[in-house]
């Protein structure tokens, strides 16, 4: 089968590839056309996930597309966008129609909860590797950045965090567990389900936001440095699941929610007078901080004492002492 017939066969057909909505024309053409009405802002973002780097060496294809798909388009909710549409550029060593099968039915099923529609991309042989385009739409000027926090505002998550780092040993096979500690692990680490609506619900309130992909800590540094302003974060405020901390206890579940990254759940700042709303209309929002003048991000203990790790979450190229 020849990259023409495996695109057409596994991926243009797909229920997720068809033109609708926003999209006009899809998968077949020199480019896809979105589109976008008067007064709307495209948003758009790319994910490169690399086998062994991302994700383990034989890991499951079906739950490997709802992941891909899944990390890539959590940075349209925290530009408080619509999705829209993806490309998808892969790289694969070798044909396997059973693996691409599996593959392009996780990609479907994450693509139909946004909804997302695949609208083309490429294929080349080589070492496997994920590369995803995705597309948004924003209302002009309304977009969430990581550029407006205010000293005064709350620091927030979009739900509880550290499960997907937690779940690693398990996706590794170095540890193993119960049903009810695996399962809601594991889901979240395979199946992180991207906060759109909170995202376009905090249009206008937020005053900066991104998606929590490396830790925490880390994660905070961007919406600190592009402020100019500083973070401090309460561990005794982080949001931590039963099944967390039953697998590591509480002091490696709080390491992990702090640390550990994969969450993909949204982290913003908030002026304190429109948190009440929000809370009282059902949105998870759990207060973790605030933003203070200075710069930087700090974690503080329920002594108020200054207790920032020196690592705080992941880096690629991080130079090693």
């Amino acid at each position: 089968m020849g990259e023409f017939e495996l695109i057409r066969h596994y991926f243009a057909a797909a229920p997720c590839a068809q033109p609708g909505g926003a999209v006009a024309l899809g998968i077949g053409d020199d480019c896809a056309l979105l589109a976008l009405g008067a007064g709307e802002h495209l948003a758009v973002s790319t994910d490169t996930l690399v086998e062994g780097v991302h994700f383990p060496v034989g890991c499951d294809p079906f739950l490997l597309g709802q992941r891909s798909l899944a990390v890539a388009a959590s940075d349209l909710a925290a530009m408080g966008a619509t999705p829209i549409g993806f490309t998808l550029a892969l790289t694969l060593p070798q044909f396997a129609a059973s693996w691409l099968q599996a593959f392009s039915a996780g990609l479907g099923q994450m693509a139909a909860g946004g909804p997302l529609r695949l609208v083309g991309g490429d294929t080349t042989r080589g070492p496997l590797s994920i590369t995803l385009t995705v597309f948004g739409s924003t209302p002009a000027g309304a977009a969430l950045t990581r550029g407006g926090a205010r000293a005064g505002d709350l620091l927030c998550v979009g739900g509880p965090l550290g499960d997907a780092a937690g779940a690693l040993p398990l996706v590794l096979g170095q540890r193993s567990a119960g049903a009810e500690v695996a399962e809601p692990l594991l889901a979240r680490y395979w199946s992180p389900a991207p906060q759109f609506a909170l995202g376009c619900a905090l249009r206008g309130l937020a005053s900066a936001a991104l998606d929590i992909s490396d830790g925490l800590l880390a994660d905070c540094g961007h919406i600190a440095l592009a402020s100019g302003l500083a973070l401090q974060v309460e561990r005794a405020r982080l949001p931590l699941s039963n099944a967390l901390v039953a697998f590591l206890g509480l002091d490696a579940a709080r390491d992990a929610a702090l640390t550990g990254g994969d969450d993909y759940v949204l982290a913003f700042t908030l002026p304190p007078h429109h948190l009440s709303a929000l809370q009282a209309a059902g949105w998870p929002i759990t207060v973790v901080g605030c933003a203070v003048v200075g710069h930087g991000v700090s974690l503080i203990d329920e002594r108020g004492q200054d207790i920032t790790p020196p690592v705080r979450g992941y880096q690629h190229f991080r130079e090693t002492p």
